[in-house]
């Protein structure tokens, strides 16, 4: 099935201390428009929307000079601006939600995510990496959450039933990936350097 993307791109970047965070440069290409590749190269994904806010008007003129649709959020955080997304785009079906400062996403990535929410039977679905994995590479997450004994890391890859969005709870399920080297998301100037090093050498 084809399945329709929003990329959150109206937060703050207030731990980098920069202008507009989803036009930071990892490998020579913003990371709005690294993740926006990601997504065009993909086999499910059918529609693109970008959500925006007051706080990222030079990314929202990036963003409509690629010819995406564009929506404009009040900024009142990423939970909230999501489902304000959603409904204002009238998305019912399942949506993949991506963060806008993951610069080294994959197109392989984003199918596996939504393949894997196909075939699971609950109407949300959140990407994880185990948290050991991120410090390997030297990344320190702030938030992270435990299964069992172990430590993860929400990436900010999300699917959710777009009938659910407004439901107080909604069941979901967990998708662990160790893909680590290309889910690394981007808040403080510690990770931008980590996420440079990486492009330069993937492996």
């Amino acid at each position: 099935m084809g399945i329709a993307a929003i990329v959150m791109a109206g937060g703050r970047a207030e731990r980098l201390g920069v202008g507009e965070k989803p036009l930071l440069k990892v490998g020579g290409k913003t990371m709005i428009e690294s993740v926006i590749e990601a997504l065009r190269h993909s086999k499910r994904v059918r529609k693109i929307a970008v959500a925006v806010s007051e706080a990222t008007p030079l990314t929202e003129e990036v963003v409509r000079k690629m010819s995406l649709e564009v929506i404009r959020t009040p900024g009142e955080g990423y939970h909230s601006d999501m489902r304000y997304a959603i409904q204002k785009l009238g998305f019912v079906l399942p949506v993949l939600v991506v963060s806008a400062d993951l610069p080294l996403l994959t197109a392989d990535i984003v199918d596996e995510v939504v393949k894997y929410y196909e075939r699971c039977t609950k109407p949300a679905l959140t990407v994880v990496v185990p948290f050991r994995l991120y410090e390997r590479i030297g990344l320190k997450p702030q938030y992270f959450f435990e299964i069992g004994s172990e430590r993860f890391v929400p990436v900010g890859i999300n699917i959710i039933d777009g009938r659910k969005v407004d439901d107080p709870w909604i069941e979901q399920e967990v998708l662990i990936c160790k893909e680590v080297r290309r889910l690394v998301n981007v808040n403080r100037s510690a990770d931008l350097k980590i996420a440079e090093r990486l492009a330069r050498d993937p492996s």
